[in-house]
């Protein structure tokens, strides 16, 4: 009895020491695995946040006004989410009735793809499933775990949205990826025991959602409330990169458990929102809306909205100092992109027709960028939720400096974004150019004079007219 006994302690000991070195094999492989070259040389990406949560469409208009997190604040006891319910719904009308009304009815994936091969971006990331557990595909999972149909295939669209629009999109020659939650708020399963629900929900259903559409881009969220532990995280994702169709294409995010966020290991790329971003020497992505909600909220107004150019600039910064935009829209319930976000991304597309070239594919310069002067206002670095706003900026302002320009640079090649038009340009600590050295603005084929003054570059603008290149900033491109 004593010897059976001795054995089974060694067999679990065997068992739990070749789990532990599994485990820390899965993370030396992530450490060590890195990010796609493709994901960083794309910039730009289009965030698409749709789901239940598009019927109701509704947030306070203010930093943090999700609407895509309506059930969640209607069960906090948000004041404002309360008598909007009411009023509009009637006091005992459950959330999960939204579903219905849910119906995708003038769904269109191939207009919708069109639109963003036309607005320049280069991958796009669609919520395949949020925190409210529903799902865009037909997922067994779901509907078992919440003992109703609960995606788009058994419910109301009786259409696979996730694979329609993803078959879309890769027929414009763009890389499609998906938002996905760990977590679901009210999961039936998740709150009575956490740890099934990783196993029997989140897990299969993961895998069966990379496995039928191979995503080139998985943007986890929802990590926060267990760690990577708890999530298995290491053993999902070493899965993803070594036995997955997509092991050597997909991008994915750091958001796998409440100790990665931020965690820069080499195989994630790092995330912010509504934020500053972060600097040069890591891989990150920012994502904002176009307004201040992900998902569609009706209590926008065009005020709301930034501005093409705004969101142009903040392109162009983002892109200078390394990172990727990832942009977000937010469709109606029955599946209409609003018009007024469809011409903000048209109006990106048409500067990116003329400019690309100065944003894909490029690398931040040794600074990324000119101040006026030395007086460097302080700005709010967090990642989430920062008053960092660019087009505030690049204004000029008699405390402090202002953004002259922005850089971004290729092998031998520098590109310089102006803001606004001047007459004459001086950048700043400029080497000295070779004879064979060329300048130009893209846009136009008019000639660009230039000459050194000490250790600058005075660039002579004053031969453009109106007309001769479009909105938005102007690109300088020095070579050789």
């Amino acid at each position: 009895m004593k010897k059976c006994w001795i054995g089974a302690f060694l067999l679990l000991f065997s068992v739990s020491l070749s789990a532990q070195k599994k485990y820390e094999a899965n993370w030396n492989s992530l450490n060590t695995r890195g990010i796609p070259t493709w994901f960083n040389d794309a910039k730009f990406g289009i965030f698409i946040h749709w789901g239940v949560y598009a019927v109701p469409s509704f947030a306070v208009v203010a930093p943090g006004g999700y609407s895509e997190w309506y059930w969640y604040t209607l069960n906090s006891g948000n004041k404002a989410n309360i008598e909007f319910h009411e009023k509009n719904f009637g006091k005992n009308f459950p959330y999960q009735n939204f579903e219905k009304q849910f119906t995708a009815s003038l769904y269109n994936p191939e207009q919708w793809a069109n639109v963003f091969r036309r607005s320049g971006a280069k991958y796009v990331v669609l919520t395949s499933k949020h925190h409210e557990g529903y799902c865009l595909w037909d997922s067994k999972e779901a509907d078992a775990a919440w003992g109703r149909p609960w995606n788009a295939v058994t419910g109301t669209p009786k259409r696979d949205l996730l694979g329609d629009l993803t078959n879309a999109v890769r027929k414009e020659g763009l890389r499609m990826g998906f938002y996905y939650s760990l977590y679901e708020w009210y999961n039936p399963i998740w709150q009575k025991d956490k740890a099934k629900y990783v196993d029997e929900v989140m897990t299969p259903q993961f895998k069966d959602l990379v496995t039928k559409y191979k995503p080139s881009v998985i943007f986890s969220d929802g990590e926060w409330d267990q760690s990577d532990t708890a999530w298995k995280s290491p053993s999902l994702l070493a899965w993803l990169f070594n036995e997955s169709p997509v092991k050597d294409e997909v991008a994915v995010d750091d958001r796998w458990g409440n100790n990665t966020r931020g965690n820069n290991n080499g195989s994630t790329y790092l995330t912010s929102e509504y934020g500053s971003g972060m600097q040069p020497g890591v891989i990150w992505e920012e994502s904002q809306g176009i307004g201040q909600s992900y998902g569609y909220n009706r209590m926008e107004s065009a005020d709301d909205y930034k501005k093409s150019a705004e969101v142009i600039l903040m392109l162009v910064d983002i892109v200078s100092r390394g990172g990727n935009l990832l942009l977000d829209i937010g469709p109606t319930a029955d599946g209409r992109i609003p018009v007024i976000m469809q011409q903000k991304l048209l109006d990106i597309g048409k500067w990116l027709d003329v400019n690309g070239e100065a944003i894909y594919n490029t690398k931040p310069y040794k600074v990324s960028r000119q101040w006026s002067s030395t007086n460097i206002p302080a700005t709010d670095k967090e990642a989430y939720m920062s008053k960092y706003k660019v087009s505030e900026l690049v204004k000029p302002s008699k405390e402090h400096a202002n953004i002259e320009m922005f850089f971004t640079a290729k092998p031998g090649v520098l590109y310089c974004f102006l803001p606004s038009f001047q007459d004459k340009v001086v950048i700043k600590d400029y080497p000295q150019t070779s004879k064979k050295a060329t300048i130009e603005v893209l846009g136009t084929k008019k000639v660009i004079n230039c000459n050194s003054k000490g250790k600058d570059l005075v660039v002579d603008l004053s031969n453009l007219r109106p007309g001769d290149i479009g909105e938005g900033p102007i690109v300088i491109k020095l070579k050789g």
